[in-house]
């Protein structure tokens, strides 16, 4: 990311934050050391059973480290929230005295308003980075960024060359263009991924497809902005599949149904439509070629029976 961003993330004293998985070793390891500290004190003066104490004693601890990181970690959420409010409550200010000074100035992106702007979506990217695996607040982001280069794209065409706004509108734009990028392809990555497991897991087949096509509907709104992305072409290229495996298994899975019942033209008629959707787009892939060879041989073998049959 550019420098300037870089800096303003740094000076905001993000937090140390150590990882629950850590934090929680070493409060076993501490509350261990506490047990093993009271039951000997306890066991030098006599005590009967000073391991209940000491075990007692050791839960307390635990329960203390719990309830700690939870009350500082809700105290560092509430004041990140409330300094992301007095930011964007600056931004509204300074749109509204824009406006009270100078109708004119109401469209002009000041220094001042691009840099709160800037800063609001470094913030958001901070928070989505802290909350990395739900993919609203990677939109969120992206959102705010497309909205920001729009307006960042109308002052650029009338901004005077010599103008003291012109390098910071272009550092803001490729700081959000940077930020764009990332947050719509995590947010793409995690929605995909989620609806294509929900694909997998559903029960019913319109369910299964329906989750796909969705999978498939984020990909695609990611590719109107990044055509050229390989790994969103390639998870495309991967939820057609899943697609097109869903139905064809449908199909042979109610024609082999129906040829064990004896009803060989349903049976037929339900391979050869499996056959033309695996041919219709015209794409060649292993799983394809598999399963139109699995089909065809199904088609050969009902085929001749229904010859003997009729002979």
């Amino acid at each position: 990311m550019p420098q300037i961003l870089s800096k303003q993330m740094n000076n905001r004293g993000r937090p140390f934050w150590l990882p629950a998985s850590n934090y929680y070793v070493l409060s076993v390891a501490i509350a261990a050391a506490f047990f093993f500290i009271v039951w000997g004190i306890l066991h030098d003066t006599g005590e009967e059973t000073p391991w209940v104490t000491a075990g007692i004693a050791a839960c307390v601890v635990l329960c203390v480290a719990v309830v700690l990181r939870e009350a500082v970690f809700r105290r560092a959420r509430a004041r990140f929230i409330r300094d992301q409010r007095t930011l964007e409550t600056k931004v509204h200010t300074a749109n509204i005295r824009a406006k009270i000074s100078d109708p004119k100035a109401a469209r002009k992106l000041s220094i001042e308003v691009n840099s709160a702007i800037l800063k609001q979506i470094a913030q958001k990217a901070e928070a989505a980075n802290l909350l990395n695996k739900f993919s609203a607040a990677h939109r969120e982001v992206f959102e705010m960024c497309a909205e920001y280069l729009a307006l960042n794209e109308n002052e650029l065409k009338t901004v005077n060359p010599n103008s003291p706004r012109l390098a910071p509108l272009l550092r803001g734009r490729s700081a959000a263009a940077d930020y764009h990028r990332f947050h719509m392809l995590r947010w793409a990555e995690i929605e995909a991924r989620s609806l294509g497991a929900e694909a997998h897991e559903r029960a019913a087949v319109s369910d299964r497809v329906e989750a796909a096509a969705k999978a498939v509907s984020v990909v695609d709104t990611a590719l109107n902005s990044y055509p050229q992305e390989k790994s969103l072409i390639e998870s495309r290229a991967l939820l057609t599949e899943l697609i097109v495996s869903i139905k064809v298994a449908d199909w042979v899975e109610r024609a082999e149904r129906a040829a064990f019942k004896g009803d060989t033209k349903k049976a037929l008629s339900l391979y050869k439509d499996a056959l033309f959707y695996l041919a219709r787009d015209n794409e060649v892939t292993d799983y394809r070629e598999q399963a139109a060879e699995h089909i065809y041989a199904q088609i050969q073998q009902l085929e001749s029976a229904a010859g003997e049959n009729a002979g």
